[in-house]
């Protein structure tokens, strides 16, 4: 889908009203899929992959991926959906986009759902007062030096990013039983033990 001078990739089920799932760091939309089908049933379901994830557009510059950027991609999607409103669902980095499409486009959203991210003047306070918040959200920071996160991932064939991807995976052996969708589970990449 072409939205604000980028492609999205999507994934879309079922008919009805509209409802955006907007997924967190980093994932894509692949991490709704266990939700999708039950949704489907009674909504148009759309999971795109945001900005810079999966298989949607990777722009140049770090202004290609302010928060207001991203959030008008999803106003914008909205509209290619030849809807006026959406049900906004984020997760983690998606709740930061619902939470700024809700607040910067309140005509665009119908119902606001926010998982794993608090409201950003609740956690703007916390990162102020609160120092336990502060070491906990130290990867934050971190992400937006200019050249630290790339040269981090590259060591050792960005081995530490594989470990904590594989240490916090979920491996299980559910398969969707919804027409067309692939089966959840990898088992050749399977780490031993689990």
């Amino acid at each position: 889908m072409d939205v604000n001078g980028v492609r999205l990739h999507c994934v879309v089920e079922g008919e009805g009203p509209l409802v955006l799932l907007l997924h967190g760091f980093p994932e894509t939309s692949r991490a709704w899929r266990k939700q999708m089908p039950a949704l489907a049933e009674r909504f148009r379901v759309v999971a795109p992959d945001l900005r810079g994830f999966g298989a949607s557009d990777k722009p140049k510059g770090i202004a290609a991926y302010a928060t207001s950027v991203v959030a008008n991609d999803i106003v914008a999607l909205i509209h290619a959906f030849d809807a006026e409103h959406a049900h906004v669902v984020g997760h983690d980095w998606g709740g930061g986009v619902a939470w700024t499409v809700a607040t910067g486009h309140p005509q665009a959203v119908d119902r606001l759902v926010v998982l794993n991210c608090p409201h950003p003047a609740v956690m703007q306070r916390a990162l102020r007062s609160n120092w336990t918040q502060l070491r906990k959200s130290w990867y934050i920071f971190a992400f937006q030096l200019p050249w630290l996160p790339e040269w981090s991932f590259r060591q050792n064939g960005a081995k530490a990013l594989k470990d904590v991807l594989r240490r916090t995976a979920k491996w299980t052996d559910t398969r969707s039983t919804t027409a067309g969708r692939r089966e959840a589970h990898c088992p050749s990449s399977r780490p031993q033990g689990r």
